[in-house]
């Protein structure tokens, strides 16, 4: 079996290894010291099981298990937390097990072997359930075989690209699964439509301009593709950089 420890304390992650080990010597355990490490480390090592930290700084512990859900070869998800407040939004998102610190070995054992009888069907209920939280703060993506975490902030815009969405950066490119209408109703206030096939990020919005035909087409910073605006939706566009 093979368990990943996430944790931003290094102290709260040797104790829980130490109790891993005490119930299963033979397991292999890593360990990451926040959400993204998380990702990377899920992708290389892909883990049985993930023990994940609820609060930890940038990306929460729920929303890194929703951004592990979307993996491949997803991992059962049990949370760990000193907050018990946490645990009504834990079980809202179906995760397996929800453990208080410090964590009694009893419960830790009983914990893994309910994540060892995971399916399919419960990962995919992780899933759904996460959709219906508020908007991710990263998107998780893969370039050249390499899993990158993105922040959503850096996303200058989304556009359909046959049957994927192309996500630009100023400093990379990648291509996604999830669909622009998705992705729209997830970041109303992040993203504004300005074509059927495009959604930009409007922090980057530098001006409009028309070509030679007539056609208008939004300036952003950060790269130096012009992104080509409907003429339905250019009236809601010039709307909106008015407002």
């Amino acid at each position: 079996m093979r368990i990943l420890i996430v944790d931003d304390e290094p102290l709260a992650r040797a104790r829980l290894k130490r109790l891993v080990q005490e119930l299963d010597a033979k397991c292999s355990i890593a360990e990451a010291g926040n959400g993204k490490e998380a990702l990377l480390r899920s992708s290389e090592l892909n883990p049985d099981i993930v023990l994940l930290d609820v609060r930890m700084p940038e990306m929460d512990g729920i929303e890194t298990a929703q951004q592990l859900a979307r993996l491949a070869n997803p991992p059962a998800v049990i949370f760990t937390t000193a907050f018990s407040e946490h645990a009504l939004h834990a079980f809202d998102a179906q995760a397996i097990d929800y453990l208080v610190k410090p964590i009694r070995k009893e419960r830790l054992e009983q914990a893994l072997a309910k994540a060892n009888r995971l399916n399919r069907a419960q990962l995919a209920s992780l899933e759904q359930s996460n959709e219906k939280r508020k908007g991710r703060s990263h998107l998780s993506v893969t370039v050249r075989g390499n899993l990158e975490v993105i922040p959503i902030d850096d996303v200058i815009f989304f556009q359909a690209d046959q049957k994927y969405v192309r996500v630009r950066t100023a400093r990379m490119e990648a291509l996604i699964e999830d669909s622009l209408k998705t992705l729209e109703d997830e970041f109303p206030e992040t993203f504004l439509r300005i074509h059927r096939n495009a959604l930009i990020n409007v922090e980057f919005i530098t001006g409009i301009e028309k070509d030679m035909l007539g056609r208008a087409f939004i300036k952003l910073s950060g790269t130096e593709e012009k992104l080509e605006i409907s003429r339905r939706l250019l009236p809601d566009v010039r709307r909106y950089l008015k407002s």
